[in-house]
């Protein structure tokens, strides 16, 4: 399929979905200033629920997730769910006209989205101050790795060093060996999600405060920070610092992995009751009728006998025997999942957590379906990631930007209308 066919189905497909229930942030736009990973993240939650969200990239070479790990035709394949739901305009925001176009489209807008270093959006003569004077009812979502203020605010910052500077980084590894990284980009996506959430915060206080927008704060680290359980709590009662625990829960057990003749199981066995009937399942009535394994506290106490314990079960038996007793004696447990194990997993579609699609190459794609689930007005795949500038032309038409002014802006190059060689 040629790029011109793909843009024309995906424009029939998008027609389609016209007369679908109506979502339930309908009605809201979105511009999205962010590139990579956290700012678009919160972009694409947002557009998964209706909000109609204009992607604001670079002429040239657009959002550099467009060229992120595995790429098909050109394209990441990431760039598919990242930038779904979406419409790409093109401009130069360095441009003064540039500039201008963003001011435009800003006025109209009921969020904005950055996650620029601190002092970006000001240095273009776009602060949250100027634009929410022109718009009072702007709520801007703010994303950095440090936050706007403190004294390293001005710190260059990625998830990978949030998730360092929030706690995580120390924790996750084998003790004695050095921490790696969880295997996704944990930090920034949960900046997003905490992202999202203050803005459906802001729009609702909006309702009640004569429209009044404001701007969300968030520093990477801190979202990181805000899911660290009780690891503050714990050091500043007793002085105690969490150390990395591998596959086990430090605290709470029984609940590890444990090695099977031909693969690995986790299970978590912690909860009283559950624990009984583990320890029936394995054989063992003398840990489960001892006292001192009655309630938690105790189990951690001896945490390392009940592993033993258990992996001695595990270890002399296959990993489809090991699952099926667990889940006969209503155990939690699960094998350890790889991309494949997904793909070809029944629950995963039988709960609509993989969609086929037709991506903007052309090409049959499999993604993440939408979560949350809503009841009653679910979020919807309703546009495929767009091309670059794909959109230009018809949003700032609809910001009321003249035929002559889009031509002169064209010929600057401060806007770009399509991938270059796109049919238009």
């Amino acid at each position: 399929m040629s790029q011109s066919d793909s843009v024309a189905a995906r424009a029939a497909a998008d027609s389609a979905s016209d007369d679908r229930p109506a979502l339930p942030l309908a009605g809201i736009k979105v511009l999205e200033l962010g590139q990579l990973i956290a700012g678009p993240f919160a972009g694409k939650m947002l557009a998964d629920f209706g909000a109609d969200v204009i992607k604001v990239e670079p002429p040239g070479a657009g959002d550099p997730l467009r060229k992120w790990r595995l790429l098909r035709n050109g394209t990441s394949v990431w760039w598919q769910v990242q930038s779904r739901n979406k419409r790409s305009v093109a401009i130069d925001l360095r441009d003064p006209d540039g500039q201008a176009l963003c001011r435009r489209l800003a006025a109209e807008a009921d969020v904005l989205i950055e996650n620029f270093k601190p002092g970006t959006l000001e240095g273009w003569g776009l602060s949250p101050a100027e634009l929410m004077q022109a718009n009072p009812g702007l709520v801007v979502l703010r994303i950095s790795g440090f936050g706007q203020d403190g004294p390293y605010a001005d710190r260059p910052g990625f998830g990978v060093i949030a998730e360092a500077m929030g706690g995580l980084r120390h924790l996750s590894g084998e003790p004695g060996r050095l921490p790696v990284r969880v295997g996704v980009s944990i930090g920034d996506t949960l900046a997003a999600l905490h992202g999202v959430i203050g803005v459906l915060l802001a729009l609702l206080h909006r309702r009640g405060s004569e429209g009044r927008g404001q701007v969300i704060d968030i520093g990477l680290y801190e979202a990181v920070f805000n899911c660290m359980e009780s690891l503050l709590p714990e050091y500043s009662a007793f002085g105690t610092v969490r150390e990395p625990a591998g596959s086990a829960l430090p605290g709470i057990a029984p609940s590890n992995a444990y090695f099977c003749a031909d693969g690995a199981v986790l299970i978590g066995g912690n909860g009283d009751s559950i624990f009984r009937r583990l320890m029936d399942l394995i054989g063992r009535p003398d840990l489960r009728d001892d006292p001192q394994l009655a309630a938690n506290d105790g189990r951690a106490r001896r945490a390392a006998e009940l592993d033993a314990a258990i992996g001695e079960w595990t270890a002399s038996r296959p990993l489809a025997e090991v699952l099926e007793g667990l889940n006969r004696a209503r155990v939690p447990a699960g094998r350890i999942y790889t991309a494949r194990d997904i793909a070809e997993d029944p629950h995963y579609r039988a709960r609509g957590m993989i969609q086929r699609i037709v991506a903007s190459d052309g090409e049959p794609l499999e993604v993440p379906g939408v979560v949350p689930r809503l009841s009653g007005t679910p979020g919807q795949l309703r546009r495929v990631a767009p091309l670059l500038g794909e959109h230009t032309l018809q949003v700032l038409r609809e910001a009321g930007v003249s035929e002559a002014s889009i031509e002169r802006l064209r010929e600057r190059g401060v806007i770009q209308d399509g991938e270059p060689g796109a049919s238009r």
